[in-house]
């Protein structure tokens, strides 16, 4: 029987930014590391760069951040 995922596995194939194909672990790992605010997240990954202009990720990050 299959195993289920793991919430480490399941950050790594959830993607928060689409257009730039950017993970919600890649986007936690930079809220770990500082970045405290939107703009810093954003900074840190490139999230929100992307042909969208962040109308997708900026929401998910905001939540993530308010999770934090």
């Amino acid at each position: 029987m299959d195993e289920p995922l793991s919430p480490a596995m399941l950050d790594k194939l959830t993607m928060v930014c689409i257009c730039k194909g950017i993970s919600r672990a890649t986007i936690k790992k930079a809220i770990t590391g500082g970045a405290d605010t939107v703009e810093k997240v954003q900074a840190a990954t490139g999230a929100g760069s992307g042909s969208c202009g962040g109308k997708r990720c900026t929401p998910k990050i905001q939540d993530l951040l308010a999770k934090n």
